[in-house]
């Protein structure tokens, strides 16, 4: 997971609530070895990524829209922050998020498409 989400053209948004779900999950034991990493590299790489994040603003209007109050949150920041994508392994929890002009997909073919331009 990355706690900032990025559009098409570079920009990034991010929440202090989303930021501390994130940096709770990555820091798991099971999260920790499969990465091979420690806390602290983990701490390191967030504070990398949350430097250039602009930060979104967390408003309930149009909650609850998803199965999951924690995915809520994500895509409140990809909708606050006008982002146009949203990178996520958990395609399916995020049904829906097209009727806020939010295209999900998977980091990988993202990755791919963002790279041949």
């Amino acid at each position: 997971m990355a706690a900032c989400h990025f559009d098409g053209g570079g920009n990034s948004a991010a929440s202090v609530p989303l930021a501390l779900q994130y940096e709770a999950v990555l820091t798991r034991l099971e999260h920790l070895a499969a990465a091979g990493a420690t806390v602290e590299q983990v701490t390191a790489l967030l504070d990398t990524l949350f430097a250039v994040c602009r930060p979104v603003e967390i408003s309930f209007l149009w909650r609850p829209m998803l199965r999951d109050a924690d995915d809520e949150m994500v895509l409140q920041v990809a909708v606050n922050g006008r982002v146009d994508r949203l990178l996520t392994f958990n395609e399916r929890d995020f049904a829906g998020a097209g009727g806020l002009g939010i295209v999900v997909e998977r980091p990988g073919p993202a990755w791919r498409s963002w790279r041949r331009g």
